[in-house]
């Protein structure tokens, strides 16, 4: 298919990620979080009806207890392709707390994307470790499986170690980047932050932004605005506007992509993003 065949993104073309599950949040948060793999297939197929490429993929116990392992991502997994057509990407990030190993259980899969967090950070309360030595080894994994990596930069230290790591081969030219901004304690979600990291990558790399909380739809606008694409879900913020809990993550996507067509840019498909993942 000439979809499948893309080997890039024009300027105007833009991907949303959906985070439909996260680690953290919970139903008496949001009674709308997925727990099993069938909610999250429902949900995913949702959120590609409103125009997601791509379901960035945390998965739960029965209970709601974050978990990574193999086995629920596989449930997962397979869940949503019976229901919809996505670029799934896998956590290696899992929940404050848990060691490598334990983080890695989706690796097992054979997602098309996984997450590579570039270095520790305060989050909240607690502290969300990745020594440069683990780093390393969890981009050697996802190299090792084929699969495309997101690099995750909470801080401007994370994004000095990202560009190493792509100087050095340690990642491929064609990873992704995604600016984490507004978690408690580490760089903030504002226009300045933004523009100053986006100045600071000195090549030409697909990026997103994952903002938290109120600041979410606002910075996924800009991102829009700037050339980069927006992640959006109830992973990161619970709520559709000031007062409103969102109804599931399909709301935000669908926000996300009036947000995308007010500014020129063209929503693509997850078959088209798969043509720029797989070009040599």
């Amino acid at each position: 298919m000439a979809e499948e065949a893309s080997m890039s993104l024009a300027d105007d073309e833009l991907v949303i990620t959906a985070a439909i599950v996260g680690a953290e949040v919970t139903r008496a948060q949001n009674p709308h979080v997925p727990y099993s793999a069938e909610e999250i297939a429902t949900e995913a197929a949702r959120c590609a009806d409103a125009g997601a490429a791509v379901i960035h993929l945390h998965v739960r116990e029965p209970d709601g207890t974050p978990t990574q392992s193999a086995a629920a991502f596989q449930a997962a997994i397979e869940a949503i392709r019976a229901r919809c057509d996505v670029v799934i990407q896998v956590s290696t990030g899992g929940a404050v707390g848990m060691d490598v190993e334990e983080r890695l259980g989706g690796l097992a899969c054979a997602p098309e994307m996984a997450t590579l967090n570039c270095g520790s950070t305060n989050f909240g309360d607690a502290v969300f470790v990745n020594a440069v030595p683990d780093v390393r080894q969890i981009a050697r994994r996802i190299a090792q499986i084929g699969a495309t990596p997101e690099l995750e930069v909470y801080e401007v230290g994370h994004l000095d170690l990202a560009m190493s790591l792509l100087d050095e081969g340690v990642v491929a030219s064609h990873a992704w980047l995604q600016f984490v901004l507004g978690v408690p304690g580490a760089a903030g979600a504002r226009e300045s932050v933004l523009r100053f990291m986006i100045s600071e990558l000195g090549r030409p790399l697909h990026w997103s932004v994952a903002a938290v909380g109120r600041h979410q739809l606002p910075m996924a606008a800009l991102a829009c605005e700037l050339g980069g694409h927006p992640r959006v879900g109830l992973e990161d913020n619970l709520f559709l506007r000031r007062g409103v809990l969102a109804e599931g993550s399909a709301p935000l996507v669908e926000r996300a992509a009036e947000l995308a067509r007010e500014r020129g840019r063209q929503v693509v498909s997850a078959g088209h993003l798969r043509g720029v993942l797989t070009a040599p």
